[in-house]
């Protein structure tokens, strides 16, 4: 089974719907569970989970992105904050321990945007993630 693949939104109707469609946990629960370093305490992670997207350029990530994702990235400058707000992710996790620049950090923290940051690499996160929202 390829954990790496998120729920499909596409999923039949049901009682089962909010499982299949991946709102089963909030990025509170999911920075628990991935060890994630926390960038902006005062961001509320009370916000649900729908998967995940892994990506760096910030125009692709823009256009596709889908809401209420996870973004995994390495990009740590303040136009991440913009796209992230954009593209409606529910949170930004710098990975391969990459460290938000001193802007990106100002703008997440001024806009409420939950900012974490990893040791993982972006694929093994990415398959982390997936098999936490697969479980639930």
């Amino acid at each position: 089974m390829n954990t790496c693949r998120r729920p499909s939104a596409r999923a039949g109707m049901g009682k089962n719907r909010k499982k299949r469609m991946g709102f089963t946990m909030t990025v509170k629960e999911i920075a628990g569970q991935l060890s994630l370093q926390n960038w902006t305490p005062d961001a509320n992670l009370d916000v649900p989970v729908t998967g995940g997207y892994a990506g760096d350029m910030l125009s692709w990530v823009m256009g596709r992105a889908e809401s209420g994702s996870v973004w995994m990235t390495i990009m740590s400058n303040q136009n991440v904050a913009a796209a992230a707000l954009m593209a409606d992710v529910s949170c930004v996790v710098l990975t391969e321990n990459v460290k938000p620049d001193d802007t990106l950090l100002k703008q997440a923290q001024g806009r409420g945007l939950p900012l974490f940051s990893s040791p993982l690499s972006t694929y093994e996160l990415s398959c982390r993630l997936g098999a936490l929202l697969a479980d639930k």
